[in-house]
């Protein structure tokens, strides 16, 4: 008896996006290194938390695909691309990295919706919200970058940007979690 109750779509859909988020981590755990390297300890902290979160997510697809009865294929995971120049851009290329995963979500959703596979257009909306402070959080960090002095941030600027960074929440807060009593 056959129990797949995912179409092929979505199978190599949620089969894409799952190798996606463990490229994504690659991504995260080589600008932590390079961190490291630099020594900016801070900064490679953030930055190993969110490779770990992003393999969490690489998980989160395997299991659903799994318990919908889909087959699970592990492919290889492209590598990171060259190191960050800077610190900018390190974080210019983690948002980038970012809006391109919310893209690939987006596209996963539009199928769901299109294919009416309603458990998958749910289990995906935790995504969207994901994606959403991601890039958010990622927005924020290039804000505090612009203010150290972006590009030409000063190494006093970083310092602080990494001690800060070191005690950096993985949350943002998001704009439609905003009320007129917690703005």
């Amino acid at each position: 008896m056959d129990t797949n109750r995912l179409s092929p779509t979505l199978t190599k859909a949620l089969n894409a996006q799952m190798t996606n988020e463990a490229h994504n981590a690659q991504i995260y755990l080589a600008y932590a290194s390079w961190a490291s390297e630099k020594g900016y300890d801070g900064i490679a902290n953030f930055l190993f938390r969110h490779a770990n979160e992003e393999r969490n997510h690489m998980m989160k697809f395997l299991e659903y695909i799994l318990k919908r009865g889909g087959k699970v294929t592990v492919t290889a995971i492209p590598g990171p691309g060259s190191d960050p120049k800077s610190v900018n851009d390190c974080f210019e290329k983690v948002y980038t990295s970012e809006v391109e995963n919310t893209t690939r979500i987006y596209d996963i959703v539009n199928m769901s919706m299109a294919e009416k596979d309603w458990a998958t257009w749910n289990f995906m909306q935790w995504f969207v919200k994901e994606q959403t402070e991601e890039e958010t959080l990622a927005m924020d960090l290039l804000s505090k970058i612009k203010v150290a002095g972006g590009p030409d941030a000063k190494p006093s600027a970083l310092y602080a940007l990494d001690l800060d960074l070191g005690k950096t929440p993985d949350d943002a807060s998001l704009a439609q979690d905003a009320t007129v009593e917690n703005p």
